[in-house]
């Protein structure tokens, strides 16, 4: 069984697979909109001070103005925006967005989701694997998260391929074990590295903004380091599965 229950997972949570778990210290706004223009089937995020705002393409009985919103910000913030009227949260969505989809309709309910970044201690047992954020769920920088999953399904597909391949069952721990020596390591190292980077924008101190800008503008330079963080950011390192090469 494949466990790709979200990132409160009840068939990890009936498995009593533990997590690692801290709070971001930031909270999701989360509703649906439709906006002026069509977006294209392209998701699109802007970096506020408060965290990042992004706009995530669906589409509606073939009408593709229609998005996602994930907008990170503080709890106070949070809280705030959730009171606004629909009108009034449109019109901030767009000001926030820079009216880069037009004006923006609010046709759904506005949550405000806390952000807590979780890692599952193992990824699961005979018989039962977790992928997506039943095994991880990351701060929403970049849209991570997804690439994340993508990754989980591509290697795992690629293991129970050879697995049937070898006459061996799917359900096997080797199968697992394989599973999990593949994405844990990735996983682990891209939840540290969001996590940084969180830290790193969130923060308003002046120490923190100089060495960041000098950070950035040094690796800017240096070509090799820039690409080794690309890589990382994508998934395009270690062994990749056939369906991402």
């Amino acid at each position: 069984m494949v466990a790709a229950d979200g990132a409160q997972s009840p068939l990890r949570t009936l498995a009593g697979i533990e997590t690692s778990a801290h709070d971001t210290g930031h909270m999701a706004v989360v509703t649906t909109v439709r906006t002026e223009r069509a977006h294209g089937g392209v998701a699109r995020q802007v970096f506020l001070p408060t965290g990042p705002l992004a706009f995530l393409p669906l589409t509606v009985d073939g009408d593709d103005r229609y998005c996602s919103i994930v907008w990170s910000t503080s709890p106070r913030e949070a809280a705030r925006l959730v009171e606004l009227s629909p009108d009034a949260l449109g019109h901030a969505l767009a000001a926030a967005f820079e009216s880069r989809l037009g004006g923006v309709e609010v046709v759904d309910r506005a949550l405000a989701v806390p952000l807590t970044q979780r890692h599952a201690r193992t990824y699961g047992q005979p018989g039962l694997v977790l992928v997506g954020d039943a095994a991880h769920s990351i701060h929403p920088w970049r849209g991570q998260g997804v690439n994340l999953g993508l990754m989980d399904v591509a290697v795992l597909a690629e293991e129970v391929l050879t697995a049937r391949q070898r006459g061996m069952s799917i359900g096997h721990e080797s199968v697992l074990a394989r599973y999990t020596r593949r994405r844990r390591g990735d996983n682990a190292t891209m939840l540290a590295l969001m996590d940084g980077f969180r830290l790193l924008f969130g923060s308003r101190h002046p120490a923190l903004t100089l060495a960041r800008n000098l950070g950035l503008s040094g690796v800017d330079r240096l070509v090799p380091v820039k690409r080794l963080l690309m890589r990382q950011a994508t998934g395009h390192r270690g062994r990749l599965p056939a369906a991402c090469r």
